[in-house]
């Protein structure tokens, strides 16, 4: 865990942001002790595959310090990382509690907690050298999950920015769209928020189809 990452203060709003989430709390977790520090990505550094999301949770991933653990989203992804192999087990409620991935790297671009889920284009792009620093550490990464149009955004202009060639124009972001870049393939899926996963938008089939088509293209590769 880099000791630069955890004491980034770039972006003001962020900053304040995430700290205030961890003093004010949420009711059910006031006895909790809250991370309120940027989240650093989280997996196997052998990964083949990497999700990308958009930022922590305020009461998630900014409480527990470790990505999409201890809310709803984050129920939904492990639960199908582990159905596809990925995950040793369904849950994340805690930095200790045994998960471990397999092959998979869970991160974001945007590695504090944002109001509203709302991160800036200005924010988003203080963060980018994390996200090439991961890009750049994982020698064996093959597969781009993009949770969302956002994580879809800021893949691609972090690998044109490492000197991948892109496809242009970029393909527009949908569920199961798939960009072919010269270092990565990329699979767009609808990101597992309540929003997405309570309307059905998203189903357990439609996101389990994004990690088949995952591992399909690993096995290939």
């Amino acid at each position: 865990m880099p000791d630069d990452l955890l004491s980034c203060r770039r972006c003001p709003r962020l900053v304040k942001w995430r700290e205030q989430v961890a003093v004010e709390k949420r009711a059910a977790f006031v006895h909790e002790d809250y991370w309120g520090r940027p989240v650093p990505g989280f997996g196997d550094p052998l990964a083949r595959v990497m999700v990308l999301g958009l930022a922590p949770a305020a009461h998630g991933a900014n409480r527990t310090g470790r990505m999409f653990t201890g809310d709803r989203s984050g129920d939904w992804l492990y639960r199908a990382l582990h159905r596809a192999g990925f995950a040793n087990q369904p849950t994340s409620e805690r930095r200790d509690d045994g998960l471990r991935l397999r092959d998979a790297w869970v991160t974001s671009p945007v590695k504090c907690v944002p109001p509203a889920n709302r991160p800036t284009t200005e924010e988003r792009d203080n963060c980018r050298s994390w996200l090439e620093s991961e890009l750049e550490s994982l020698e064996r990464l093959e597969v781009i999950v993009c949770l969302g149009g956002f994580a879809w955004e800021s893949a691609h202009t972090a690998l044109a920015d490492r000197g991948a060639v892109v496809p242009r124009p970029r393909p527009r972001f949908g569920h199961l769209v798939i960009s072919e870049t010269s270092e990565q393939v990329l699979v767009g899926s609808y990101h597992p928020s309540q929003q997405n996963t309570f309307t059905g938008k998203l189903t357990e089939g439609m996101f389990d189809a994004v990690f088949e088509k995952a591992r399909a293209l690993i096995a290939s590769g």
